[in-house]
């Protein structure tokens, strides 16, 4: 972009962006302004989406590239139990798509981020020959020492996953909600000891929470939500498969105890389905069970970037 439709740019977003509580210094500085809390941890986040690899278009619009290069970040601060606060967005722009492209991705990010109350302070447009790349930063906040880590499953803990999963490239990895709101309820619902979004896959990212809390666990394969958007020609294995590998579901993976699992399977407080898939155990490595009994390696199959 030249320098004046850089700055069109800007001005484009700070009118369609609400005026900054009068704490928060945000556009149009050299730096934004965020003062802190106190008796809160500031949680930090942040992805780079590539066009040609995180979306496409079509079947992408540039406004659902925008709202999904929010959204993953707004699963990562839901992850950790937090609060989202503020982002920083920069774009690097392909000059042949002209500004009403750049502005439609910024729509459907801000779009968003009104949705979550979340306050776009800044960032950096640049232009290029090459493809659309829009990365976020996000900051939140959560309780002091209250924020939801990998790291403290424990042996006996039930394993649960909210909404269903598979079948997110065909259906609704552009259009997913953060569960942001289900996370606050849980939060308040029954303590949480390891917590993370399914972005990876369901056996890639477990396996994060068993390494990190130097545990392992058992899953059921028949108590695993397959999502109905998966083909019925496919088999069950494979639609199985699908559910623990294909990622981009970003639903939430948490333990809790025993205790706090029989009290969400006995009430649901969520608006969204809620299943119990497994337990942590002592013994570290990750096995699926099936309905005979019978028990294999669950192998951390889903999405990895080769270098």
């Amino acid at each position: 972009m030249t320098a004046s439709h850089e700055f069109e740019l800007i001005e484009w977003i700070q009118t369609r962006c609400p005026v900054p509580p009068h704490d928060l210094l945000s556009i149009g500085d050299d730096a934004a302004v965020v003062p802190p809390q106190l008796d809160k941890e500031l949680l930090l986040a942040t992805d780079m989406l590539m066009e040609g690899t995180h979306f496409t278009f079509p079947p992408a619009t540039p406004e659902l590239a925008g709202r999904k290069a929010l959204a993953v970040n707004l699963s990562d601060i839901a992850a950790m139990g937090g609060v989202p606060h503020s982002a920083l967005v920069s774009l690097a722009l392909p000059r042949n798509r002209g500004p009403e492209f750049a502005k439609a991705v910024m729509q459907g990010l801000i779009d968003l981020a009104q949705e979550f109350r979340t306050e776009i302070i800044g960032g950096d447009t640049n232009s290029w020959d090459g493809p659309l790349v829009i990365n976020v930063a996000l900051m939140g906040t959560a309780s002091r020492t209250h924020s939801i880590k990998r790291s403290n499953a424990r042996a006996g803990d039930w394993i649960f996953v909210t909404g269903d999963l598979g079948g997110s490239l065909t259906s609704h990895h552009l259009t997913f909600t953060p569960r942001v709101k289900e996370a606050a309820i849980l939060k308040e619902t029954v303590s949480l000891h390891a917590m993370i979004d399914v972005s990876d896959g369901l056996a890639s990212d477990l396996q994060h929470i068993l390494n990190e809390s130097g545990v392992g666990a058992v899953i059921q394969s028949h108590q695993i939500p397959i999502s109905q958007c998966l083909s019925t020609e496919l088999s069950h294995a494979e639609r199985l498969q699908k559910a623990l590998s294909d990622g981009e579901d970003f639903e939430l993976l948490f333990t809790v105890s025993p205790e706090d699992g029989q009290r969400l399977l006995d009430q649901n407080p969520l608006p969204i389905p809620l299943t119990h898939i497994g337990e942590i155990t002592g013994e570290q490595g990750a096995k699926l069970q099936q309905p005979d009994g019978s028990m294999t390696a669950l192998e951390s199959t889903g999405w990895k970037h080769q270098f």
